[in-house]
């Protein structure tokens, strides 16, 4: 097996993959990803909303076991809590099913104890550029706070998992408790040096296509032809 072949990646869309029937998930389209190595079957799961179940019996179909949750930000669509009045199932709901870490930037800690319901001791918070290891493939943690405190994205094996820090069109937005458009400018920078070869996955499908390669969007994303 080889190393590209060992690295296990899913995309999974609210509302089609995962969570079929909720029309409130089918409307705000969050992606959900699985990542991890096939050799040992382990995987985390990044940002599970919506259908804790639905993303379990996923994995579980193609011989994954989930043993961590990567967190992008504290906002309830991605990791569950009250969205215009809607409950949303998310991180808390798993830990019933599972015992394992939850990996949220360190700045993001409290913001996912009010969100999610957590407490500190559920979560592992991480400085800038740690990595977490699921079997031997390993995921680095780029804190790229403006859409929220602790946001985050995720570099693996050539991919980059953004969240809501960066989409094929846009960015996340800056309006919002804890955002920073300031940051945010400095965050899209740091995204601009990531090589053009990596492609892009962000936390909703607001554009027709699910990814891209970074060099492709920092042609069409407008938000880098804004920046000095």
């Amino acid at each position: 097996m080889t190393d590209d072949d060992r690295v296990y990646f899913r995309q999974m869309l609210s509302g089609r993959d995962f969570a079929a029937d909720d029309q409130l998930a089918a409307q705000m389209v969050n992606f959900a990803y699985a990542i991890g190595d096939r050799t040992t079957g382990e995987c985390v799961l990044v940002d599970p909303a919506w259908s804790v179940s639905d993303l379990l019996d996923t994995v579980a179909a193609d011989g994954m076991r989930v043993v961590g949750v990567l967190g992008t930000h504290y906002h309830a669509d991605h990791i569950g809590g009250s969205l215009m009045g809607h409950n949303v199932e998310g991180v808390a709901s798993l830990l019933e099913h599972l015992d394992c870490p939850v990996h949220v930037q360190a700045a993001e800690v409290p913001w996912v104890e009010r969100t999610a319901g957590l407490t500190a001791a559920q979560l592992v918070a991480h400085d800038p550029g740690d990595i977490v290891t699921v079997g031997d493939i390993e995921i680095t943690l780029v804190h790229t706070p403006g859409h929220t405190p602790g946001s985050q994205c995720f570099l693996v094996d050539g991919r980059l998992v953004a969240g809501d820090t960066l989409f094929l069109d846009g960015c996340g937005r800056t309006d919002l408790p804890g955002s920073d458009h300031a940051q945010m400018g400095h965050s899209l920078r740091r995204l601009r040096d990531i090589p053009d070869d990596v492609v892009l996955y962000p936390g909703h499908r607001y554009s027709f296509a699910s990814c891209a390669t970074m060099g492709s969007v920092k042609q069409t994303n407008f938000v880098f032809a804004q920046l000095d």
